[in-house]
């Protein structure tokens, strides 16, 4: 009796066994198959206990009734069993899900390999979707992914955990991998196509809106683009740009994403079809109780309760079909024309919409045509709703029509009285231009002569920096010139010493027989010290060169200050501007106080040369007037820094002057305005600083307190051209 009871046991076990067994899915070259229910084992994990390393030995998978496994509410994850076997040439068979929404897609399998003492070892192996390698490329970027290694003509038993919080069916597709990537091609291909047409379209409506001026049109386009962004992350193009978050996919842009294309299509059919006018008062609260409906969801996506948000979606958008559907159809019987369109456009909508939900739900099998039809539903929708708005046009246009004719009658009556109106208006603009004419005559006299005072009044202060320039560049050029004829003098007497030695020396020479006259030449030789008179002639030279050296490099600096009126930018050394106006100044500077260049290098700098030296010479010269205006006399220093910077170079000028009230401050750079006595100054100095900066798109900013100092800081655009600079006076 015991052995009958074990046999039967043995025998219930195998029975067990063999109604579990799936078949091996073979992969071919250029092949490409679904993981239906024939292949593979289903084992439920909906509260997430299931851990990797105890799923190789459970046996508590089961076979599934439906073709493709589902996750839904009640079952967020699933487990997976499937052998496949790979008889193409590639040692690798991509593992896919499209057109689904998955949080996470893993697959685990046993590697086994043998070490150096010829163990067999046996590993778990983990495979992911979010693997870098999985999301690099181009072809995968609408997809799930996970790329499984398997040689030729070798089979493998794999693991799969699925997981996702909407309610969707999961393709599974095994493919080799030459046919892959010639399918993904295909298919970016074509999702690249539809979402450009989204993208066309949304923009074709907004230039309509531009153009024409009706909102529907801008509603319209709002509309289109977020329809295009829920069937962009259905065709799966959120997996590429989310690749390292797909919980913040999943959970919040998908449902969000959704919901504002609820709202925009309720906003777009509302005004498009102008319910508040059009439909009685029950049926447009109903239609705004539509708004709170698709609130819910959203409130359920920001809690995180995503699996509640999803099915608040699918309830929410298939109540506002049927809804939008009724009104539809309510306006078209009352002779609203563009409700046709409306009403077939949206009815092919909410068909793909039933079947997606049925599909979802497992109500209808899944294959090309169910799991597209809404994205093709939506390009046919969006053609009808297109024809809508022009009929929707053109039927306000001919209302518009009668309501102008009938208007048309009272305009001419209007006109009549208008041209009596207007005969008797334009004898008075006549008279009232004549004496608008004659004031702008005045005017324009006015403004000649001041702008001939304000050329002049530039003109003096050119005239007093030239001075100032004059007075400094005589001074500097005397001394070194002096220095020069007081040494041409000596030079010339020792030359005349040195050409007599000469010649008694050639006389010498020319009378060997004569030793008298050599001995004279030596005489003469030690009579005039010939070693010190050639280190005499060599001071003296020295001497010269050196004044000469002076009076070019003044010479130089002062060219720098003959181009004033230079027609043209060129490229300047703004630190070499720096040193040449201070050479210029250097007589001008009392012997109290100290300049301290600080000059960083500088690339040169598009300006106007001469402007900008103009600019420095004031700004220098008051800083030693604000000093020599001071009762007694520390340490005075005048400070010069440059900086260079990316688009710009700036230069501070700091001095220990008297300094100013922020009264002062507040109006140093207004015409006329001047701090010194009656005849001292015309006020113009810091103005036409003011002035050349400006012209040169720079800015300038002062920094002063009372009987501290001033500091002024130029800052000065790199890359100027003469397009962009204004005229000078």
């Amino acid at each position: 009796m015991k052995k009958i009871l074990l046999i039967l046991c043995c025998l219930i076990q195998n029975i067990s066994a063999f109604a579990q067994k799936t078949d091996t899915l073979v992969i071919h070259d250029d092949e490409s198959r679904y993981l239906t229910n024939r292949y593979f084992l289903e084992l439920p994990d909906p509260h997430n206990k299931i851990i990797a390393r105890d799923i190789i030995n459970n046996h508590d998978f089961r076979r599934l009734n439906e073709q493709f496994p589902r996750l839904e509410y009640t079952k967020p994850i699933t487990w997976l069993k499937f052998t496949i076997k790979n008889e193409s040439t590639q040692s690798t068979v991509p593992i896919t899900i499209s057109k689904s929404v998955i949080d996470e897609f893993d697959v685990y399998f046993i590697e086994t390999t043998i070490d150096s003492n010829k163990n067999v070892l046996h590993r778990l192996k983990h495979l992911s979707s979010k693997d870098p390698e999985n999301n690099a490329n181009l072809l995968t970027q609408s997809i799930t992914l996970v790329d499984a290694p398997l040689a030729p003509d070798s089979s493998i038993t794999l693991f799969a955990r699925i997981k996702s919080d909407a309610t969707t069916v999961i393709p599974i597709q095994i493919n080799s991998a030459d046919l892959f990537i010639t399918q993904r091609g295909i298919e970016n291909l074509i999702n690249g196509s539809i979402m450009g047409m989204f993208a066309i379209m949304a923009l074709y409506n907004l230039m309509l809106f531009v153009i024409v001026g009706d909102k529907n049109y801008l509603y319209y386009s709002i509309y289109i683009v977020f329809l295009g962004l829920s069937q962009g992350l259905k065709l799966g193009f959120g997996n590429n740009l989310f690749s390292d978050n797909l919980k913040l996919l999943t959970n919040y842009i998908t449902p969000l994403t959704r919901i504002c294309f609820g709202y925009s299509l309720l906003w777009f059919a509302g005004n498009f079809l102008r319910f508040k006018q059009n439909v009685k008062k029950l049926f447009y609260k109903f239609y705004q109780f539509l708004y709170v409906l698709y609130s819910l969801p959203f409130l359920a996506t920001l809690y995180g309760f995503t699996h509640i948000a999803y099915n608040l979606i699918t309830i929410a958008l298939f109540i506002t079909s049927l809804t939008l559907i009724l009104l539809v159809a309510i306006l078209y019987t009352k002779g609203f024309n563009p409700a046709k369109f409306f009403i077939m456009g949206w009815g092919l909508f909410l068909i793909a919409i039933l079947i997606t939900i049925s599909l979802n739900y497992g109500w209808v099998p899944y294959n090309y045509f169910t799991a597209n039809i809404t994205v093709y539903s939506a390009l046919i929708e969006l053609i009808l709703f297109s024809v809508a708005l022009a009929d929707q046009i053109n039927f306000y246009r001919r209302q518009n029509t009668e309501s102008q004719l009938a208007a048309l009658a009272i305009a001419k009556e209007n006109e009549r009285l208008i041209t009596e109106q207007n005969i008797f208006l334009e004898n008075k603009v006549k008279d009232r231009t004549q004496e608008l004419i004659q004031t702008n005559q005045n005017l324009s006299v006015t403004i000649d002569n001041l702008k001939s005072a304000q050329i002049q009044l530039v003109e003096t202060e050119k005239m007093a920096s030239l001075g100032l320039l004059t007075a400094g560049v005589a001074h500097e050029i005397n001394n070194p010139i002096n220095f020069v004829g007081a040494n041409v003098s000596p030079l010339r007497l020792d030359m005349d010493e040195l050409i007599e030695l000469l010649g008694k020396f050639e006389i010498a020479a020319n009378n060997p027989d004569n030793p008298e006259l050599l001995t004279e030449a030596q005489n003469f030789k030690q009579k005039i010290d010939s070693d010190f008179l050639k280190e005499e002639i060599h001071t003296l030279l020295n001497g010269i060169e050196d004044g000469a050296s002076r009076t070019a490099e003044i010479v130089q600096s002062l060219r720098t200050f003959s181009r004033i009126d230079e027609p043209a930018l060129t490229p300047t050394n703004i630190n070499t501007a720096i040193l040449n106006t201070l050479v210029i100044l250097r007589s001008a500077i009392p012997y109290y106080i100290e300049i301290k260049p600080i000059l960083n290098t500088l690339e040169p700098l598009n300006c106007y040369t001469g402007k900008i030296n103009q600019a420095l010479l004031n700004l220098i010269n008051n800083s030693i007037q604000a000093i020599q205006a001071k009762k007694e006399y520390h340490n005075e220093s005048i400070t010069i820094y440059t900086h260079d910077f990316p688009d710009h170079i700036t230069i501070e000028i700091m001095d220990t002057g008297i300094g100013m009230s922020n009264e002062v401050r507040q109006r140093i750079f207004e015409p006329f305005f001047t701090t010194k006595n009656v005849g001292e100054g015309t006020g113009l100095g810091l103005s036409i600083v003011f002035g050349i900066i400006e012209k040169h798109n720079g800015t300038i900013q002062v920094q002063s307190s009372p009987n501290i100092g001033s500091k002024f800081t130029v800052t000065l655009p790199k890359h100027l051209t003469n397009s962009e600079i204004g005229t000078f006076y």
